[in-house]
């Protein structure tokens, strides 16, 4: 049995869950979310709770149960409370502005670079600090990583773009002549 699979889902007040042959619906006070329903496994609603069940013991049913457990879980944490992933921006002369969910940033290129959030993901900046915020996880952690990926943290003095839980191991510069 799936350790994951087989735990209940809460579902909180506000919540609604529609369950259809091939996608299944959240819908809560942030917006509405479809998560498509897997072929080996039954989704039931039972005294506020989901519970998801495999249809039988094969491979396939097996590592869909936890899957389809887990993106029906992130669907109902996302309506009502929403994902964010923080990023920290390091280096010296490096600029970050918002506008319109546009993301505006100085990297030290010899241009300035632009990235537009896709629709239901929401772009804000403190300072230094880049946050990426919706209710689609999968989106939130595509959008964070693209915006990582124009400039990751380098190892020797730690500039770029990095989250804001990410550790960046440090390397040794050039040893000097004796």
């Amino acid at each position: 049995m799936s350790r994951i699979g087989k735990l209940p889902i809460n579902i909180p007040s506000g919540v609604t869950i529609t369950v259809d042959s091939d996608v299944l619906t959240v819908k809560g006070a942030k917006g509405e979310l479809n998560v498509p329903h897997l072929s080996d496994v039954t989704v039931k609603e039972e005294d506020g709770k989901i519970i998801v069940t495999r249809k039988d013991d094969e491979r396939i049913a097996k590592a869909q149960h936890g899957l389809q457990r887990a993106l029906l879980n992130n669907a109902v944490e996302g309506v009502t409370k929403g994902f964010e992933k923080r990023l920290e921006v390091k280096g010296v002369g490096f600029r970050v502005a918002t506008t319109n969910n546009v993301l505006d940033m100085s990297l030290g290129f010899s241009h300035p670079v632009q990235y537009k959030a896709p629709e239901g993901v929401q772009i804000t900046n403190d300072k230094m600090t880049i946050i990426v915020a919706g209710i689609d996880k999968q989106k939130v952690g595509q959008v964070a990583a693209e915006i990582r990926a124009i400039k990751k943290p380098e190892p020797y003095k730690g500039k770029g773009i990095a989250y804001s839980d990410e550790v960046i191991l440090r390397k040794a510069g050039k040893a000097g002549k004796k």
